[in-house]
């Protein structure tokens, strides 16, 4: 079953719905669990390289022009947890295209 409940940029967009019901027979919708993609099914665009104080979202926002994408970062870095990417200053973050969008071949 799906359920947009989320919109259009969110992670949780498009993934499929299931339903549950309570003891006292209230319906709960919760969305399937979400794995991360494989980070080789995105063409890298450049990479960032973290500097002191930066946050994802000011960096996802440089790159992307939203920072709400921020997940598309995670996802291209094999990231679950956002903070991770912006822990170690010096770090190298890919910056990719969305995935399963190609990228060209010099």
């Amino acid at each position: 079953m799906q359920i947009d409940i989320f919109s259009v940029n969110s992670r949780y967009y498009g993934l499929e719905t299931e339903k549950f019901e309570t003891a006292e027979g209230k319906t709960v919708v919760y969305v399937r669990r979400r794995f991360l993609p494989a980070s080789e099914r995105f063409s890298l665009l450049q990479e960032h390289t973290v500097s002191e104080d930066e946050r994802l979202d000011q960096i996802t926002a440089k790159y992307l022009g939203d920072p709400e994408q921020f997940w598309r970062i995670c996802d291209a870095n094999d990231v679950m947890r956002p903070d991770e990417l912006t822990e170690t200053i010096g770090r190298k973050i890919r910056i990719t295209l969305p995935e399963g969008i190609p990228g060209t071949t010099l």
